[in-house]
C-alpha cells in the first residue's frame, strides 16, 4: 500500500483509530446490556429514552438497591403477621368456640403453608420465604394452642419434647417437598435439638440424664452433618455442653464409685469425637475434645484417695498414651492430630500447675536478705506438695524430649530442659533435704545446666539451659548468705565453675562470655566477703576488691575471646571499690590512685591506649580528693604549674604533627586548671575568682575560635557559660520569685511554640554547627 504519510506517523494514526473503535464498542455493549435489563424489568417504561451517561460522569447513589429493599419489606411483613398471629392466639382465642378455633387454625396454617408453592411457581421466591416463615411460626402456635386447650394438666416439659419432635418431622417433610425454600430445613434441624433434652428433663430431672440426652442429640447431629454440613455447629455445641456436664460431675464426685457415671459420659463423648474426626478430615478439634474428655474421665476415677498433687500426676499419666498417636499411621490424620494435641495440652496443664508450685519455693530464700549471716534457715510451710511436683515435672520433661525426637523440632527440647531443671532444682526443697544436702544437690543441678548450655547442639536448648543455670546460681547465692561458711563455699564453687566454663568452653560461644562475667562477679563477691569477715571498716573493703581489675589487667590478651566482657565486668568491680571507699577521703584518694595505676598498667598495651585517659583522670581525682582533705581552697596554685608545661608540650606536638587533635595536645592541660577552678568558683561567694576564671575562659574560647581548635573552643565556652550561670543564678531566682506564678509556665510555653514553629530551621542550624565543630582540630 502506498500512502503519503511516513510509516511511523501512519502507524500512530492507525493505533489512534483502533483505540477509538474499542471505546465505541465498549459503549455500545454497555448500552445493549442496559436495554436488555430494561425490557425484562416489570412496570412502566422510563420517560427518558436517551443514551446512558458516560462512564466518567458521576451519578447519585441510590439509598437502597431493589433486592435489599424488597427483603426488608418482606421481613417486616412476616414479623407483623407473626405478631398478629401471636396476639390472636393469646388474646382473642377465648372468644371462639371449639369448632371456630379448629377452623381458624386449620385454615390459616394451611393457607400459610400452601401459599409458598404458588408463589414459587410465579417466581416470587423472597415472598415465598416470608410466607413460609409465617407458616412455620403458626405451627408452633398450633402446638401451644393444642396444649392450652386439649391437655392443660399434662406435663409441659414432656409435651414440649413431643411437640418439638413432631414439628421437626413436619418441617423436615415440608422443606423436602419445597426444596427451593431455605428456611424449613434449618428450622427442622434446630427443632430437632430439643426433643431428647426435654424428654430427659421430664423423665429424670438432673444433670446426668441431661448430659446423656445432649450427647445423643450431638451424635445424631454428627451423623446428619455427613450429608448437611450445617448440622456440625449444633453437634459441636451440644457435645461440648455434654462434656462440660461430665467434667463438672466428675470434679464434684466424692468417691470413685460416684465418678464412674460421669466417666462413662465422658468416655462416650470421647468416642463420639474420635468417630467424627475419623469420618471428617477437618474435624481434628473433635478428636482433641475427645482426648481431653478421656483424660478427665480416667483421671477422675483414679484421683480419689490421692492428694491434689498426686491427682495431677494421675491425670498426666493418663494423658501420656495420647502422645503416641503421632506414631500410629493406621489412624487418620485428623485423629492423630487431635489426640496428640490433647495429650500435649493435658501434659502442658499438668506441667504448668507443677511449675507454679515449684516456683513458689524460690522466693523463700529472699528472706535471708533481711539479716545476712544470721545462720537461720527460712522456715518452710509443712504439708506441701512433696515429691508429686518434681515427679510431674520430670514426666512432662520426658514427654517433651520424646516429642522433640519424634517431630524433629527444637521447641519441645527447650521445654524439656526447663522442666528437668525445675524438677531437679526444687526437689531437694520439696522433699525436705537437710540444708547442706540441699545446697549440694542444687549446685550440682546448676553446674549440669551450665555444661549443657556450653555443649548443647540445639541452640534453643542451650539458651534455655543458660537461663536456668543463671537463675539457679542466683537463687543458691542468695541462700548461701545465711551463713559465712556457706557464702564462701557456694560462691567459691560457683566462681570456679564459671571460670572453668569460660576457660574451656567452645570458642566464641556467647555462654562462655557470660560465664566469664559471672566468674568476675563471684570473685568480687568473695573478696567483699573477705573484707566483711575481717571486721574492718567498709572503706577498707575496697582494697581487696581492686585485686580483681588488677588481675584482669595482668591477664590481658590471654583472656582470648572473652577479654572485652571480662574487662567491662572488672571495670564495674573497680567502680564498686571506689564506691566502698567513698566514706573516708584518705581511703578514697588511695583507691583512686591504685585504680589509676591499674589503668595505666593496662594502657601499656597498644590496643588499650585509651585507658591512659582513664588513668590520668583517676590520678587527678585522687590528687584533688587529697587536696580537698587538706583544706586547699586555691587549686590554681597546684594546677597552673601543671597546665603551663602541658600546653607547651601540646604546642610542640602540634608543630611537629599538624594533624594531631587539639584534644590530645591541649585538652589535658586546659582541663587541669579550668575544671578544678570551676568547681571552686561555684562554691566561692566572692567575685574575684569567678571574674578571673571567666576572663581566662573567654581568652581560651577566643583563641580556640581564632585558631580553629575544637578543645579550647568547647572547654572555654563551657566554663564561661557555667561561670555566667553561676553569677546570674541569684538574680534569676529573685526575678522568678517576684513574678506571678503563671508567668514562668507561660514563658516556657511561648518558647516551646517558637521552637516548634521554627523546628526545621533550628535543626538545620544545629546540624551546621555540628559540622563546623567537626571540622575543627
Amino acid at each position: 500500500m502506498n500512502t503519503p504519510l511516513p510509516p511511523a506517523e501512519e502507524l500512530a494514526l492507525i493505533d489512534r483509530e483502533l483505540t477509538q473503535l474499542d471505546a465505541r464498542r465498549l459503549y455500545l455493549l454497555g448500552r445493549r446490556d442496559w436495554l436488555l435489563r430494561l425490557l425484562h424489568q416489570p412496570g412502566p417504561a422510563p420517560a427518558h429514552w436517551g443514551p446512558a451517561a458516560p462512564a466518567t460522569a458521576a451519578t447519585p447513589a441510590k439509598d437502597a438497591t431493589a433486592p435489599s429493599a424488597q427483603n426488608v419489606l418482606l421481613t417486616l411483613g412476616a414479623v407483623l403477621l407473626g405478631v398478629a398471629a401471636l396476639a390472636f392466639t393469646l388474646v382473642s382465642w377465648g372468644s371462639l368456640g371449639i369448632a371456630g378455633r379448629s377452623v381458624v387454625l386449620a385454615a390459616v396454617t394451611a393457607a400459610a403453608l400452601g401459599a409458598p408453592a404458588l408463589l414459587l411457581r410465579r417466581g416470587l421466591r423472597s415472598t415465598a420465604e416470608s410466607v413460609a416463615a409465617v407458616g412455620l411460626l403458626l405451627t408452633v402456635l398450633d402446638a401451644y394452642a393444642l396444649y392450652a386447650v386439649g391437655m392443660p394438666h399434662s406435663d409441659g416439659t414432656a409435651y414440649a419434647a413431643g411437640a418439638a419432635a413432631v414439628l421437626a418431622a413436619v418441617w423436615a417433610g415440608y422443606g423436602s417437598a419445597l426444596r427451593t425454600l431455605r428456611i424449613p430445613l434449618p428450622a427442622a434441624v434446630l427443632a430437632a435439638q430439643l426433643p431428647l433434652p426435654l424428654a430427659a428433663l421430664a423423665w429424670q430431672p438432673g444433670p446426668s440424664a441431661l448430659g446423656w440426652a445432649l450427647l445423643a442429640t450431638a451424635a445424631l447431629d454428627a451423623a446428619l452433618a455427613l450429608r448437611a454440613r450445617a448440622a456440625a455447629v449444633p453437634a459441636a455445641v451440644l457435645g461440648t455442653a455434654a462434656l462440660l456436664i461430665g467434667v463438672a460431675q466428675s470434679g464434684s464426685a466424692a468417691s470413685a464409685a460416684q465418678a464412674v457415671a460421669p466417666a462413662a459420659l465422658l468416655l462416650a463423648g470421647a468416642a463420639l469425637g474420635t468417630a467424627a474426626a475419623w469420618r471428617e478430615p477437618r474435624a481434628w478439634a473433635a478428636a482433641l475434645a475427645g482426648g481431653l474428655a478421656a483424660v478427665v474421665a480416667l483421671g477422675g476415677v483414679a484421683r480419689h484417695g490421692l492428694t491434689p498433687a498426686w491427682a495431677m500426676v494421675a491425670h498426666l499419666l493418663v494423658a501420656l498414651p495420647l502422645l503416641a498417636a503421632v506414631r500410629v499411621q493406621a489412624l487418620p490424620a485428623a485423629v492423630r492430630r487431635g489426640l496428640a494435641r490433647a495429650g500435649v495440652l493435658a501434659a502442658a496443664l499438668a506441667a504448668l500447675a507443677a511449675g507454679t508450685a515449684a516456683a513458689a519455693t524460690l522466693p523463700a530464700r529472699l528472706l535471708v536478705l533481711e539479716e545476712v549471716w544470721a545462720s537461720t534457715t527460712p522456715a518452710r510451710e509443712s504439708g506441701g506438695p512433696g515429691a508429686a511436683v518434681p515427679v510431674a515435672l520430670l514426666i512432662s520433661a520426658g514427654a517433651a524430649w520424646w516429642l522433640s525426637r519424634v517431630l524433629a523440632r527444637p521447641e519441645p527440647a527447650v521445654v524439656a530442659v526447663v522442666l528437668v531443671w525445675a524438677g531437679l532444682f526444687t526437689a531437694p526443697v520439696l522433699l525436705g533435704f537437710p540444708v547442706a544436702a540441699e545446697f549440694a544437690a542444687q549446685l550440682a543441678v546448676t553446674g549440669a545446666a551450665g555444661v549443657l548450655a556450653l555443649r548443647s547442639p540445639v541452640r534453643g536448648a542451650g539458651i534455655a539451659a543458660a537461663v536456668c543455670a543463671l537463675v539457679g546460681a542466683a537463687n543458691v547465692s542468695v541462700g548461701a548468705l545465711d551463713g559465712r561458711a556457706a557464702t564462701f563455699a557456694v560462691w567459691g564453687l560457683l566462681g570456679a565453675a564459671c571460670a572453668a566454663g569460660a576457660a574451656y568452653g567452645p570458642s566464641q560461644h556467647p555462654v562462655r562470655a557470660g560465664a566469664a562475667v559471672c566468674a568476675v562477679g563471684y570473685a568480687t563477691g568473695v573478696l567483699v566477703a573477705v573484707g566483711a569477715v575481717t571486721d574492718l571498716a567498709v572503706v577498707w573493703w575496697a582494697l581487696p576488691v581492686l585485686a580483681v581489675p588488677a588481675l584482669v589487667a595482668a591477664l590481658g590478651p590471654r583472656l582470648g575471646g572473652v577479654r572485652l566482657p571480662v574487662e567491662i565486668a572488672a571495670a564495674v568491680s573497680g567502680a564498686l571499690a571506689v564506691a566502698l571507699s567513698a566514706g573516708r577521703a584518705g581511703t578514697l584518694a588511695l583507691v583512686l590512685a591504685l585504680a589509676g595505676v591499674v589503668c595505666a598498667g593496662a594502657a601499656v598495651r597498644q590496643e588499650r591506649r585509651v585507658l591512659g585517659w582513664a588513668a590520668g583522670a583517676l590520678f587527678a581525682a585522687a590528687t584533688w580528693v587529697r587536696l580537698a582533705e587538706a583544706g586547699v581552697t586555691a587549686p590554681e596554685a597546684y594546677t597552673l604549674p601543671v597546665t603551663v608545661p602541658a600546653l607547651v608540650v601540646g604546642f610542640l606536638r602540634r608543630r611537629r604533627d599538624p594533624q594531631a587533635s587539639s584534644w590530645t595536645a591541649y585538652g589535658p592541660g586546659l582541663a587541669a586548671t579550668l575544671l578544678p577552678s570551676l568547681v571552686a568558683a561555684w562554691g566561692d561567694p566572692g567575685w574575684t575568682r569567678p571574674l578571673l576564671l571567666g576572663a581566662a575562659a573567654l581568652v581560651v574560647t577566643l583563641a580556640g575560635a581564632h585558631r580553629r581548635l575544637q578543645a579550647p573552643l568547647l572547654l572555654g565556652g563551657a566554663v564561661l557559660a557555667a561561670v555566667a550561670l553561676h553569677e546570674l543564678a541569684p538574680y534569676v531566682v529573685q526575678v522568678v520569685g517576684a513574678l506571678p506564678r503563671w508567668v514562668p509556665p507561660a514563658l516556657a510555653g511561648l518558647l516551646l511554640l517558637m521552637v516548634g514553629a521554627t523546628y526545621e530551621k533550628r535543626l538545620r542550624d544545629a546540624r551546621r554547627l555540628r559540622e563546623a565543630i567537626g571540622r575543627l582540630r
